[in-house]
């Protein structure tokens, strides 16, 4: 039988972001719920090794550090509930959410920390051949393509990452870029041009991702050149696209501001959103940073913030009472 909650802080994802808004509420005592989503735990549950988040000299797995935020949220007093929330009705307060198994939330404040999702090529070929060589994830398939030549597509910071972990399995790692630059930050473009095991294509785009059968495989990549059109075909076993992401927002569609990418809009300095009493943190409003310690910052910011407004909601009904 479904459950009706009720609760002064609702938490809707459980990244760094959400995490940390819970254990900065849980805290000031606001009793919050969060609801997991999707992929509890963020994007860093698919990233191994992690370096700079600040606090451990040693290296730490994404993993792990996401288990222990999710279990210092609950020592704090968080009540993580595993669900999704596919309706939300921000028009009024109470704010009411609706899950996937059909549970009610009802809550003062919210704190949308959803998160974003990995951008894929949208080509027809991509769509045949996704989870049959074409992946958006190195740590989750890399280990399938041990001795076999893959190839990467991107620039930043996700796609050099995903370059040198493969290195690891793969016999040989293709970089493949649009433009003659990487976006990536200095200290990951001198591991990857550092690498051995890794060439870049420069100024090229995928025409197509060859393969199929059954079952289906990719066998091979075409590429163009973004400036004369020609192209060019690779032997490859495997493709991961690591082209940027999208912001998981597709609920909050018409009832918060967003730019035209799907990003949530927050005022200058705090997490607020267009709807007081909503407040958005980390990739679901980061679209510039996009790294774990700025997501947990503004989840802290978040926290404080929906703080500070039910304090002075209270005021208000306090005094319209007197």
């Amino acid at each position: 039988m479904p459950q009706a909650h009720r609760t002064p802080v609702l938490i809707i994802g459980a990244g760094p972001a959400g995490y940390t808004a819970a254990i900065y509420a849980a805290r000031a005592g606001l009793q919050p719920i969060l609801v997991a989503g999707l992929q509890p735990g963020g994007q860093l549950t698919i990233t191994t090794d992690v370096e700079n988040y600040p606090g451990f000299a040693e290296v730490i797995q994404g993993p792990w550090l996401m288990e222990q935020m999710a279990a210092q949220a609950e020592a704090m007093g968080t009540r993580a509930i595993h669900d999704i929330i596919t309706e939300i009705d921000l028009s009024r307060r109470p704010f009411v959410a609706i899950s996937d198994s059909a549970e009610r939330f009802e809550a003062d404040t919210i704190v949308i920390a959803t998160g974003a999702s990995a951008r894929w090529l949208e080509i027809p070929s991509e769509r045949v051949l996704r989870g049959a060589g074409v992946s958006a994830c190195a740590t989750c398939d890399g280990f399938f393509y041990r001795g076999k030549a893959v190839a990467v597509i991107g620039g930043g910071n996700t796609a050099v990452e995903e370059a040198i972990y493969l290195t690891r399995h793969a016999s040989h790692v293709t970089l493949v870029h649009r433009r003659d630059s990487l976006r990536a930050e200095r200290v990951m473009r001198e591991r990857l041009f550092a690498n051995p095991k890794i060439s870049v294509i420069w100024d090229h785009e995928v025409d197509e991702i060859l393969g199929g059968g059954t079952p289906a495989v990719v066998d091979g990549l075409r590429l163009q050149h973004v400036r004369t059109g020609e192209k060019r075909t690779l032997a490859l076993d495997g493709v991961f696209v690591a082209i940027g992401h999208t912001p998981n927002t597709m609920i909050f569609e018409g009832q918060v501001e967003m730019d035209r990418d799907g990003y949530i809009l927050t005022s200058g300095g705090n997490t607020a959103t267009s709807v007081p009493g909503v407040f958005a943190a980390g990739d679901v409003q980061d679209r510039i940073y996009r790294q774990a310690v700025t997501a947990a910052a503004s989840g802290c910011m978040a926290a404080l913030d929906a703080e500070k407004f039910l304090s002075h909601a209270a005021r208000e009904v306090a005094v319209a009472a007197y």
